[in-house]
């Protein structure tokens, strides 16, 4: 009996050292945990057997890392730019009218205000209409119905884009992974995300290299800012720059005579190595803070 080849992009992963292969999969879904047992379970002899351990670390995320999963996923209707994965996969919306958009935002920002994550759905070969009626008849779900048909709709996510890494063959996969980076702001003071918050991000390879301005974002309603630029390969240290002011401006003074606001800005530099990922939240109140490494 012989046995059934391994595809070649199946195989080139397989072959792949670890914070690559950590890269590649991070490409897919952005759950350090179904990053971590995936990596750990190679190599894989077939597709379904990479898709099944999929399905098991899907099955197995805690709330927590759910909540990651679907930090690394755009809106409906809106794929980040640069992000051919979620420009590809939303192609349904692409011809859709004004009007619909226009809908889909509103819905959108509906459904976020109820369950506090963004509407996650395989949109793969669904249209517009779709995706809206989806939305409309998921919003009158209770949050724990929810949140098990969004594990079920990452897990088909997830399939569809680990399908893509396997049937890579026509191009070697490339193994310069670059780290990548993601914040959220909590206002401990009153137990809220703080929103609409700027963050830049700077990079630099080595201690005495200058920084450089890759760009940067602002924080969500949910305090989450998911689209700040990746770093370039080589990148050893990246910096976020924290724009608090505007958003502490209407504090009260620090005390009889003080500043309004006390930290005007905050400033966080922090090393990193090629395939891994860094959610840096900053625990923020008027007289302080403090940042950690989260997962």
């Amino acid at each position: 009996m012989t046995s059934t080849p391994t595809p070649p992009g199946l195989a080139r992963f397989n072959d792949l050292e670890e914070r690559a292969a950590r890269a590649a999969l991070h490409e897919a879904c952005a759950s350090t945990a179904w990053v971590r047992r995936l990596a750990a379970a190679r190599p894989y002899a077939t597709a379904d057997e990479l898709y099944d351990a999929s399905d098991a670390a899907v099955a197995g995320l805690r709330a927590a890392d759910l909540a990651e999963a679907m930090a690394g996923h755009p809106p409906i209707g809106r794929p980040r730019p640069g992000d051919p994965a979620s420009a590809r996969e939303q192609r349904g919306m692409a011809g859709a009218s004004a009007g619909l958009r226009a809908e889909m935002l509103e819905l959108n920002l509906a459904y976020q205000e109820k369950f506090g994550h963004v509407f996650l759905i395989c949109a793969t070969g669904l249209s517009g209409e779709r995706m809206r009626d989806a939305v409309k008849e998921r919003i009158r779900n209770t949050p724990e119905r929810e949140r098990e048909i969004v594990r079920a709709e990452l897990g088909k996510i997830n399939r569809v884009r680990l399908a893509r890494l396997v049937e890579e063959d026509a191009r070697p996969m490339s193994t310069s992974a670059t780290a990548s980076v993601s914040t959220h702001i909590l206002d401990t003071s009153i137990g809220r995300p703080a929103a609409g918050v700027a963050v830049r991000l700077l990079a630099r390879a080595g201690r005495d290299a200058d920084w450089q301005a890759l760009g940067g974002s602002a924080t969500d309603a949910d305090g989450r800012c998911k689209d700040l630029p990746t770093p370039p390969a080589g990148t050893t240290q990246v910096r976020l720059d924290f724009a608090v002011e505007p958003y502490l401006r209407d504090r009260p003074a620090t005390g009889e005579g003080g500043p309004a606001v006390f930290f005007p800005e905050v400033t966080i530099s922090f090393s990193v190595v090629p395939g891994e990922h860094y959610h840096v939240p900053l625990l923020l109140n008027p007289f302080g803070y403090s940042v950690y490494r989260g997962s």
